[in-house]
């Protein structure tokens, strides 16, 4: 009996717990839904959750009267050039820390964590006076130079905890075999650390998507801004266009969703492994 009382309790707590998690993350996301499709008047006059009317005006406003399409497309180029040139390079660096002796190996490890854990916003200075120096700033493009100083970082911590649960007799084989050590990472590292690789992609791609302090900083042409920059532009000093802004914001975060759903199944693999491993 009493077995059976811990158990039910326990998923009396659980269930409880992701209910109020569930709540807690579902609430301002159907608040920016309504609210985009709110017309304008009634987001002053008829403050409620639930709108009495609903319009497309607002997303109509944003893809036809804006440079939308152009900072979708910045976007876009920014996002994924930074994850996959961070994840070449991540890889690499990983796999020289992992499976490699040499001279230096642990300072550079710690200098790689330390430079992650590095607050960006102490950088924006001396990283604008660099992007002005090689002619990176007022370029969309030249926003990937800057985000690889924190991509590169990131993606190699995650993968060097995920290549050293490997086990080493896999590459010792290969090696044997006569395979080089680029072939041992194309062909076994990789393929073995596709769940967790996943991840740190989709966490590299987030992170490019969403960033705004050295986009406003670096980019002032509106050809050249990024989604959340161009966003920006509907916060008028203390007058805040909701309807647009919000329609912005939900077109905006199509993009993640439809690269977290496309690698959902590596995703969730690599999650739980990272949870269980090493």
């Amino acid at each position: 009996m009493v077995v059976g009382r811990r158990a039910w309790v326990r998923r009396v707590v659980l269930i409880t717990g992701l209910t109020l998690f569930t709540i807690w993350t579902v609430i301002p996301v159907l608040w920016m839904v309504l609210t985009s499709i709110k017309p304008t008047a009634d987001l002053y006059t008829k403050p409620s959750l639930i709108p009495t009317d609903l319009t497309g005006a607002n997303y109509t406003t944003v893809i036809t009267q804006s440079l939308f399409t152009t900072w979708l497309r910045n976007s876009a180029v920014v996002a994924f050039g930074t994850t996959a040139v961070a994840m070449c390079v991540g890889m690499l660096a990983a796999y020289a820390m992992t499976r490699l002796d040499f001279r230096g190996k642990k300072l550079i490890g710690n200098v790689t964590i330390v430079s992650y854990l590095i607050p960006p916003a102490i950088l924006f200075i001396p990283l604008f006076q660099i992007a002005l120096q090689f002619h990176l700033s007022n370029k969309a493009v030249g926003l990937i130079p800057i985000y690889l100083i924190f991509s590169v970082p990131f993606c190699t911590w995650l993968a060097i905890s995920y290549f050293r649960t490997i086990p080493g007799e896999l590459e010792e084989a290969a090696l044997i075999d006569g395979a080089t050590r680029l072939q041992v990472l194309v062909r076994i590292m990789v393929p073995l650390s596709l769940p967790a690789l996943a991840v740190i992609a989709l966490f590299s791609f987030t992170q490019s998507w969403n960033e705004f302090l050295f986009a406003l900083i670096l980019i002032s042409s509106g050809t050249q801004q990024t989604l959340p920059v161009g966003l920006a532009n509907y916060i008028i000093g203390d007058v805040l266009e909701w309807g647009p802004l919000m329609a912005g914001s939900i077109l905006a975060s199509v993009a993640p969703v439809v690269v977290y759903f496309a690698a959902q199944r590596w995703i969730v693999t690599g999650l739980v492994a990272g949870a269980t491993k090493g």
